[in-house]
């Protein structure tokens, strides 16, 4: 059972999916606060910066040495800064309303199942007196499971409730008719975060405690022969993770689409009853599909027949019990605890039962409490305002691209109407999606939360054959974060994000614009890094691009990815230049968008100086201290191997190296760390 909103390479989020914010002092607040911060008088922490620290050395360090160096990271986070202090205040006021939901006895509709929803999570006696009885049902079905097609219908199944399948699948967006769904089908079964994980050397102590975490979920399941099935499981996902493509690859657009007719999938792919598994899913009804990660989806299938029944038994069961521990008694939840956030990521303690309730909430329903989110803390001239910015930015992206001395005239056409076609949202959605039709017993947890996920995988699903909705939000309206999705070529802005340091009414515009301004022009550039070039105005998957034009921007991505790949945050750990492409493309393009917008904001007129700090300077500035961030050194690691983003003080440097207006501003010059030399510099948008 997983979440289905977007796939890996169909949407481009600003940061990696966990709570993310900022604001100044350097230790988080005792009591909840449901005020927005402010960061000093005109929106930069001046005392944050690191005056020892030269900004041709780091600028990252520089804007943020002296904050970073006081920061402590909670010990129930994995990592702490700006964008995590804004989603702690986010986080705070959704509990709020969603406290008060649970609280009003004559709720009706979906207040009330928000409040059910949530006083069923935090009901931790009832969940511990039942223990493992919830989990009854569903292991008895992976138990009378008899032959493979079984197992393949279940896996299937999985999809809609708690549980594991070899493939994953979601319906979404068709890349190449972005007005209709399809069936996705990639690469699944593996229990580690990636690939490199099984493989590399580096992960083999976490490969021996993961073999230790399965045998313990199977021993509190009452799994037979809880060892010799963890060996095996883990043997055969090691199988996996050898078929399986990496992050990088996984990326590409071209080569992660692949249509098929459902006819075609047992010749392509034998060892899988195909039939059974999308029956299982509630998919009969699909007649063509699109393949991701292709020719690993056909070797996982060999290694399903390859495997023995009872070991892919076991599997289920492990899978099961994975996905349900954070809604079992304690016994369950703190093994699940100790692998998964904590050997996995060096999170030292369980977050408040509270925090999980509001995130539980936020995942399942969000759009109904995100609902209450709205009215309560989303003023209506934030959207105006936030509109206005959009518009500038648009327009300066404009303007860049008329300007491209590389690009030729015909790609530059396409460009342009690609970009007066992009689609903007902001705050929340139009149209609140409604949850009648979902029952929500605040006296049974594990029902719920499988309940919720039947729910929202037969809506999906049920949508096949129909238009695409393109008024669909796929964040909630209290979620940190912005995201470019290419199907639909638009720019999103949930709510919680237009706080400070990112965009305050009351900030200097040079904040704004190095804030939220970035965060704008880092979105729309999406649509234009290496895989979002590849959509056209409409979101359709089409090579628009003349072959000279691509083999320009293409040398100087390249150039980039190797300015990043040379970045080593943690001793033997370097970014990968190819994963973190697009993001990176994103960073250095926003930037400079967002810095042509402030100049055309002046009017002509010269910025003022304020606190002995120029426009550009106090610019830069702000951009630097939105990623002012600490990180544990396990999740850093993961991160590296994982997550399409780069570091943040990657984020900070790399980008700043190769904008000409910084070396202007702070005095950049040969011999210093950040300096490159003009014609090394990347110009891409």
């Amino acid at each position: 059972m997983k979440s289905f909103w977007l796939s890996a390479a169909a949407a481009a989020a600003l940061l990696t999916a966990l709570p993310a914010a900022a604001s100044s002092p350097p230790e988080p607040a005792a009591e909840p606060s449901l005020q927005a911060p402010r960061m000093g008088t005109w929106g930069v922490d001046l005392t944050g910066r690191d005056l020892s620290v030269p900004p041709g050395a780091s600028f990252y360090n520089y804007a943020n040495g002296t904050y970073v160096k006081a920061l402590v990271i909670p010990a129930d986070r994995v990592r702490f800064g700006a964008f995590d202090r804004i989603a702690e205040l986010s986080r705070n006021r959704l509990r709020a309303v969603v406290e008060k939901a649970a609280a009003d006895p004559a709720a009706t509709g979906d207040i009330a199942r928000v409040g059910a929803l949530y006083r069923a999570f935090m009901d931790e006696a009832r969940v511990e007196s039942l223990g493992a009885r919830p989990l009854a049902g569903d292991l008895a079905a992976i138990r009378a499971e008899k032959t493979r097609s079984d197992i393949a219908r279940l896996m299937g199944a999985s999809h809609r409730q708690f549980g594991g399948s070899l493939v994953q699948g979601y319906v979404g967006d068709d890349a190449k008719d972005p007005f209709a769904y399809a069936v996705m089908l990639g690469q699944g079964g593996l229990g580690l975060p990636d690939r490199d994980y099984y493989l590399e050397a580096s992960f083999a102590p976490q490969l021996a405690k993961y073999e230790a975490y399965v045998a313990q979920m199977l021993t509190l399941a009452g799994w037979t022969d809880p060892q010799a099935s963890a060996k095996a499981i883990v043997a055969m996902e090691t199988e996996i993770a050898k078929v399986s493509w990496t992050g990088a690859q996984r990326r590409d657009r071209d080569t992660t689409y692949n249509a098929m007719a459902v006819k075609d999938l047992p010749a392509y792919a034998p060892g899988l009853d195909w039939t059974a598994f999308l029956a299982g899913a509630g998919l009969s009804k699909a007649d063509r599909v699109v393949l991701e990660e292709n020719t690993a989806v056909q070797k996982i299938a060999a290694v399903f027949a390859a495997t023995p029944i009872d070991t892919l038994k076991a599997w289920q069961a492990f899978n099961l019990v994975d996905q349900a521990a954070p809604y079992l008694s304690k016994a369950f939840d703190a093994a699940h605890f100790e692998f998964r956030d904590k050997t996995l990521s060096g999170q030292q303690v369980q977050r408040e039962r509270w925090k999980r309730g509001v995130a539980l909430v936020d995942s399942e329903i969000g759009e109904a409490s995100g609902k209450l989110y709205v009215d309560a803390y989303f003023p209506p001239e934030s959207k105006a305002k936030m509109a206005d910015l959009v518009t500038n930015l648009r327009g300066a992206m404009r303007g860049r691209i008329e300007k491209l001395d590389w690009m030729g005239a015909d790609t530059k056409a396409k460009a342009l109407e690609k970009l007066a076609k992009f689609n903007v949202k902001i705050g929340y959605p139009d149209r609140w999606r409604s949850y009648d039709g979902l029952t929500v017993n605040d006296a049974d947890l594990y029902g719920d939360v499988e309940r919720a996920a039947a729910f929202d995988w037969d809506f999906r699903a049920g949508r096949l054959g129909g238009p695409v909705d393109r008024g669909e939000w796929s964040m909630t309206p209290p979620t940190v974060n912005a995201y470019y999705s290419p199907t639909k070529n638009e720019v999103v802005f949930p709510a919680a994000i237009l706080q400070p340091p990112f965009f305050d009414p009351q900030a200097d515009d040079a904040v704004n614009y190095g804030g939220i301004g970035a965060v704008i022009g880092h979105e729309i550039t999406h649509g234009f890094d290496d895989q979002g070039r590849k959509g056209d105005g409409d979101g359709r998957l089409a090579d628009w691009w003349t072959a000279e034009d691509a083999a320009r921007f293409k040398v100087q991505a390249v150039k980039l990815g190797k300015q990043y790949d040379a970045y080593q945050p943690l001793p033997g750990a370097f970014v990968k230049g190819d994963l973190t492409m697009g993001e990176n493309i994103a960073d250095l393009g926003g930037l400079l968008m967002s810095l042509d917008a402030y100049h055309a904001a002046l009017g002509g007129k010269p910025a003022p100086v304020i606190d002995g700090l120029t426009g550009d300077q106090r610019f830069f500035l702000a951009f630097a201290q939105v990623w002012r961030t600490k990180t544990r050194e396990d999740f850093t690691r993961r991160l590296l191997v994982v997550d399409p983003h780069s570091p943040p003080e990657a984020r900070v440097d790399l980008p700043l190296r190769n904008i000409d207006a910084v070396y202007d501003a702070f005095g950049i010059k040969p011999g210093d760390t950040m300096y490159v030399a003009p014609a090394d510099r990347v110009r891409i948008w």
